[in-house]
């Protein structure tokens, strides 16, 4: 029977890790913090690793450097913490080389049009994971996977021998991540060859909220709240250019919550983007989220304070809503699909219907059976129950319910009593 998880679960057991750990906090108490986070050693790594010069557009600096920045004051990494961090950002790094490489040599990459995407937003822990992969279900749309994310470039049939290379590499690292953070799986399953985030390639341009998921970090969020970010949008649509490019178009169905911090980049990027914005009574949703993302922190960092957490994680996902009922406030009566998750939860059939005839079109019979056959293998429990209480992170319910009284009220969000 699958059992109930919780971010206590989470942390560092290895008595290896322990050790490295131990070892590096000796050092560090005299002097020697490693591995070193800079900015100009973790370039040049990416550059060797790549054998790539060319990073294209330079503005990913800033936030690479507000980044490292907020690491060293803010995070409180540990040795493996730092080991982990050092792997990812340099891969983001090499990522960005290898599409910056790719699209100056193929040029025609960059006349491909992205048209009308369909683009899931709303507050994590909304049930946009689980209506991302009902979309993928329609052959009409085409997702963001997991590996492409991670490695765009150069694309390929995903039959070939590299892609197939590319794929395992993904599938070794969620095995390794699923090890390391036992309880992530019931918390937020993730398949390199499923739907994934948008933020993955916000993350190339370091403007992204996946570092806030990985690590305590208030000063890099706090940059990134003011933080222009439409670079960010414009290496995104160039990943979906080059994925584009050469095949079949279908129409991209694409999910973050980090869109609805930043619905204007997106239009600018997309003016036809269709989107979908999730709501979910937030009395849930904050604790939920605070609750996975201590998983993360409880394996990376030293000692993480719940409450902390809590308070910082109440405040991004208000500002979150409060940015996107402002642009919702200006734009026109018909910009978006609005759908509740009690809605999505209770017949995902009848949701996507309402979604599809809010954008003028049919939600065909082949895929609402591939979506019946989905749900029938895939149980939202197949991994365990993720449990939370708000009172872990020194919170009550109702106070939270008052910091969001406005957007509960706007898109008359019900209250969520069951577990």
């Amino acid at each position: 029977m699958p059992r109930d998880v919780t971010f206590h679960d989470a942390g560092i057991h290895s008595p290896i890790l322990r050790t490295l750990n131990a070892t590096g906090a000796a050092a560090a108490r005299i002097g020697w913090t490693l591995p070193r986070l800079d900015a100009e050693e973790l370039i040049d790594a990416a550059r060797h690793q790549a054998g790539l010069e060319d990073f294209g557009d330079d503005r990913f600096r800033a936030g690479l450097e507000a980044l490292l920045d907020s690491l060293e004051v803010d995070a409180q990494l540990t040795t493996f913490g730092r080991m982990v961090q050092k792997k990812m950002l340099t891969r983001f790094l090499t990522a960005r080389l290898h599409v910056t490489d790719w699209n100056k040599a193929h040029p025609e990459t960059n006349q491909e049009t992205i048209r009308a995407p369909w683009v899931i937003a709303g507050l994590p822990r909304t049930g946009t994971t689980l209506l991302s992969h009902l979309l993928e279900l329609d052959p009409r749309n085409r997702s963001l996977l997991g590996w492409e994310a991670l490695d765009p470039a150069p694309p390929g049939a995903p039959e070939s021998p590299e892609i197939r290379a590319r794929i395992a590499r993904a599938e070794k690292d969620d095995e390794q991540l699923n090890q390391l953070i036992p309880p992530l799986q019931a918390m937020h399953p993730m398949e390199p060859t499923l739907p994934t985030e948008c933020v993955t390639l916000f993350a190339c341009d370091f403007r992204s909220l996946l570092f806030s998921t990985q690590t305590p970090i208030p000063g890099y969020a706090r940059w990134l709240q003011d933080a222009e970010v439409d670079s960010s949008y414009e290496f995104h649509r160039s990943v979906l250019q080059l994925l584009q490019c050469g095949r079949e178009p279908r129409r991209w169905s694409l999910k973050t919550p980090q869109h609805l911090w930043s619905f204007p980049a997106l239009f600018r990027t997309y003016p036809d983007a269709r989107v979908i914005w999730t709501h979910r009574d937030p009395r849930k949703v904050v604790p939920s989220v605070a609750s996975l993302n201590m998983a993360f922190y409880r394996t990376f960092t030293k000692d993480p304070d719940p409450e902390m957490v809590g308070q910082e994680w109440n405040r991004e996902l208000s500002i979150g809503v409060r940015k996107g009922m402002e642009f919702d406030k200006q734009a026109d009566p018909d910009w978006c699909a609005h759908l509740l998750y009690e809605e999505l939860m209770e017949d995902p059939i009848a949701a996507l219907r309402k979604v599809y005839t809010v954008f003028g079109e049919e939600l065909l019979e082949d895929h609402a059976e591939a979506i019946r056959q989905w749900l029938r293998q895939r149980p939202q429990s197949n991994f365990g129950r993720h449990r939370y209480d708000a009172k872990d992170f020194g919170m009550n319910v109702d106070e939270i319910g008052d910091a969001f009284s406005t957007y509960i009220e706007r898109f008359d969000i019900p209250r969520e009593r069951r577990d």
